[in-house]
């Protein structure tokens, strides 16, 4: 019972060191930025909707691990940029760059919202199509009514 609470008390004490981040040191301040800034612009290949300072995956932290490599070797974002995409294409980029490749990334939510626009002006003119029918056939009916009824009348007065 004894071992059993000693276990649990170390095992309080000692989680948070396993969830410590890794604390990554440069040369300058420069490139403290050039890194903090490169993992808000690269996007997980993992997680896919979360960037590289975000994500939690092990594959981020390699990515991170590489970026740092980089950095340290002297290259700079254009020199990063290029080797990532070279290796996991233009995915890895949160803004991929408008080519033949990535035109409908670019292109397809204009197109999207062009088309839902011109279908709802078109719902609307329909819409106002059948009111127009039904207000014509309600008048129609009334004029109709009041013949029949103006009959009636001239039937009974006779």
């Amino acid at each position: 019972m004894f071992r059993a609470g000693l276990f649990a008390l170390l095992l309080f004490f000692v989680s948070p060191l396993w969830s410590a981040e890794v604390i990554v040191s440069f040369d300058s301040q420069e490139q403290s930025e050039l890194y903090h800034d490169l993992l808000k612009e690269y996007r997980c290949l993992k997680c896919q909707n979360q960037n590289l300072a975000d994500s939690n995956a092990s594959l981020a932290g390699d990515l991170r691990r590489e970026i740092r490599d980089q950095i340290l070797a002297g290259n700079g974002k254009k020199e990063i940029d290029q080797y990532l995409i070279a290796r996991y294409g233009d995915f890895v980029l949160y803004r991929p760059p408008f080519s033949a490749k990535t035109a409908i990334l670019w292109i397809a939510p204009f197109v999207l919202l062009l088309v839902a626009l011109f279908s709802v002006l078109v719902m609307i003119k329909r819409q106002r199509k059948r009111a127009q029918i039904i207000e014509e056939v309600e008048n129609d009916q009334d004029e109709l009514f009041n013949m029949r009824l103006e009959k009636a009348k001239k039937l009974l007065n006779d």
